[in-house]
């Protein structure tokens, strides 16, 4: 009597991680998972990784993780090709969820910009404005933050692998002074911070430390922003300052809300 043949392993999920206009910041955050990325290695397939190998695999994927915003001609195609190819697919950090810093493109001539940058413009393909994933293809999920917090990364990637909601949550940076039991810089010092109107994500760094949010998470889900504009100026920043104090890492997010709560 001759043995029984093993049964079949089971195949592990397929995972691709790509990049589009970005810094690579929010790829760099899942290579420092370190210990965890060495778990995850193990339960799953890693196809499509440049920033750590060069040993790709076609798709399909189970789950794609997407950083950066669509910004030329070609990602457009390669972004619809993603998605085509792929189960899920997640947005990861502030390029890809909301455009990026180089959505301020979307707000001058990009034209002068190319000549201005460089000394032959003529040979850069690239579209008058930068946008986020979502707008070109469906997306199953965003996940903030310029750059994305590594907790929240891998609480994405285990709850899509194991078929339920990721629990993120949607509150702003105040409830998290609040739960590290910070003295509000806003009110008891009167520096400008955007911390009651930016989605929770980093711990509340900047404001552990003495200083203002910068919205880099961009707007949380229950957002006031009209309320605090004069708060912005009783703190003595400008029309001009508070302009500037929104358009940076999240500027299209930021505006979208100005946008809504215009009467």
């Amino acid at each position: 009597m001759t043995d029984a043949a093993p049964p079949p392993e089971h195949p592990r999920p397929r995972l691709g991680v790509f990049k589009f206009a970005s810094c690579d910041g929010c790829q760099l955050t899942l290579l420092d998972c370190e210990d965890e990325l060495l778990c995850l290695a193990g339960e799953l397939e890693i196809a499509h990784f440049l920033e750590a190998s060069s040993n790709v695999s076609p798709g399909p994927y189970d789950l794609a993780l997407v950083e950066g915003s669509v910004s030329t001609p070609e990602h457009v195609d390669r972004i619809r090709r993603i998605r085509a190819e792929s189960r899920y697919l997640v947005t990861i950090g502030a390029c890809a969820t909301a455009g990026g810093v180089q959505a301020l493109r979307n707000y001058a001539d990009v034209t002068e910009y190319l000549q201005m940058v460089y000394a032959r413009p003529g040979y850069i393909e690239t579209l008058a404005t930068s946008t986020p994933i979502s707008a070109h293809v469906a997306v199953d999920f965003e996940l903030r933050g310029c750059p994305i917090n590594r907790t929240q990364l891998l609480e994405v990637i285990t709850a899509f692998l194991a078929g339920r909601k990721p629990g993120i949550p949607n509150h702003s940076v105040c409830f998290s002074c609040k739960q590290r039991g910070n003295v509000c810089v806003l009110v008891a010092h009167g520096t400008p911070c955007l911390g009651p109107v930016t989605h929770a994500g980093c711990g509340a760094l900047c404001p552990t430390y003495g200083r203002g949010c910068y919205g880099c998470y961009g707007p949380a889900g229950t957002t006031n922003l009209p309320a605090l504009i004069p708060v912005l100026r009783h703190d003595g920043m400008s029309d001009e300052d508070i302009g500037r104090f929104l358009h940076t890492f999240n500027v299209t997010a930021f505006t979208a809300v100005e946008e809504d709560d215009r009467p």
